[in-house]
């Protein structure tokens, strides 16, 4: 049974309005600024926590004491 060819250029028109909507949905989740500003934020908090900010003031003092020492010998 063949279709009216209105019918089929409606679902056609349907059908590329549904990919142009998918795709453009597509292309917000895939911003790579979306990915910088998430890691960002999880760096952010990963710092803010008193045992990983005391942990790398000691490193950086221990890598400073270091640096000195080798200087001055």
């Amino acid at each position: 049974m063949a279709r009216d060819q209105d019918a089929i250029e409606r679902d056609i028109e349907q059908a590329r309005d549904a990919l142009a909507d998918t795709l453009d949905r597509l292309s917000v989740q895939a911003n790579p600024q979306k990915f910088v500003d998430a890691g960002k934020a999880s760096v952010k908090e990963k710092l803010n926590d008193p045992k990983v900010r005391y942990a790398l003031i000691g490193v950086g003092a221990l890598v400073t004491v270091v640096v000195v020492r080798k200087l001055f010998k």
